[in-house]
């Protein structure tokens, strides 16, 4: 195996954790308006992913640098082509994190009520976004000779990316559903046990759709076996919900997204953005990669760094592994 297919390898593996971890303080977000009833039940909600959303931002911005410096065609053409949604995608994360820190610092209630909704909106359009970016990477755009991106922003907006983004909006809900059923106690725990079950169906009926749709498209034996893997995990995970087995249940929701996201990549390689205008002008692991000593440095410096970053972030999520719920809530107005 060349170095160009190992980062392939890598990238895909930043990007699945990416999605594991964002994707279910992602849905969380979407749940301060679907699950919760009252400003402390949206102040626990917030509070289950509080120590540990920004540490799972990280992997966004390994995973793009990584990209860049491995393959800086493939950057170079999917962030010109991709620019509007990628940033309505970044500003959303901005505001993001300011609402988080900004919601408490002052105790009006318009004033929290706004941040509140700031999370809402800024949790589910990168939610929805992420799928239609990756619906159309494996699906192809329109790329030329020169290897540059020659269509339009609507371009991107076709059924398949649309129906993509439809599946991760509602994968990452449901396992933001789970999540909160895991880190949370009373009454909110059994609701959002009752709420996995209904968003966890809509999930299994669209993800089902779109998995079929791509390994009719793009698919092969490998990429059939993740499918079997993925929706396999989803339907576990929805009985390990209504069994009470709420760890379990988040486990095996973390599995479906590894599984789809798996699929993806295997559908694309060995390129990473397929032409539809000819298949000689897509983007591959060799016409998009860096030089092989680039590729040698970063592959020691990976080797350094990621047992760090793991064993750290590992840490973190066992220091903040309990319950909470509104009687953990301090009383002090913000």
């Amino acid at each position: 195996m060349e170095l160009h297919d190992v980062w392939f390898v890598l990238i895909a593996v930043l990007w699945t954790g990416y999605f594991f971890l964002e994707g279910f303080d992602f849905g969380v977000g979407v749940l301060t308006k679907l699950l919760a009833r009252n400003r402390p039940e949206k102040r626990v909600l917030i509070n289950t992913i509080g120590p540990v959303w920004d540490g799972n931002e990280v992997w966004l911005l390994t995973a793009g640098g990584a990209t860049f410096a491995a393959f800086p065609e493939w950057y170079a053409t999917l962030f010109s082509g991709f620019y509007l949604p990628l940033l309505v995608i970044l500003v959303c994360l901005i505001v993001r994190g300011v609402a988080f820190e900004y919601r408490v610092k002052r105790p009006e209630e318009s004033w929290q009520r706004n941040w509140e909704t700031a999370i809402f909106w800024t949790s589910l359009i990168p939610a929805f976004l992420w799928g239609v970016a990756f619906g159309n990477i494996v699906h192809g755009v329109k790329i030329d000779r020169d290897l540059e991106y020659v269509g339009s922003v609507w371009d991107l907006l076709n059924p398949y990316a649309l129906l993509a983004g439809l599946v991760t909006l509602t994968l990452f809900t449901f396992h933001g559903t789970v999540f909160t059923a895991l880190k949370t106690v009373g009454e909110i725990r059994e609701r959002a046990r009752a709420l996995a079950l209904r968003v966890g169906l809509a999930t299994a009926v669209l993800a089902l759709v779109f998995l079929v749709w791509t390994q009719a498209h793009s698919g092969n034996g490998k990429s059939l076996v993740a499918l079997v893997v993925a929706v396999a995990a989803l339907v576990a995970a929805l009985v390990a919900n209504q069994a009470g087995r709420e760890g379990w249940s988040f486990a095996l929701s973390g599995v479906t997204i590894v599984a789809a996201v798996a699929m993806l990549f295997l559908t694309l390689f060995p390129n990473v953005m397929p032409s539809t205008l000819n298949a000689d002008w897509s983007l591959t692991v060799t016409n998009a990669s860096s030089s092989p000593y680039t590729l040698k440095i970063m592959t020691w410096l990976a080797v350094i760094a990621t047992p760090v970053v793991l064993l750290y972030q590992g840490w973190t999520y066992w220091v903040f592994r309990k319950r909470i719920g509104t009687q953990h809530l301090a009383d002090a107005a913000h």
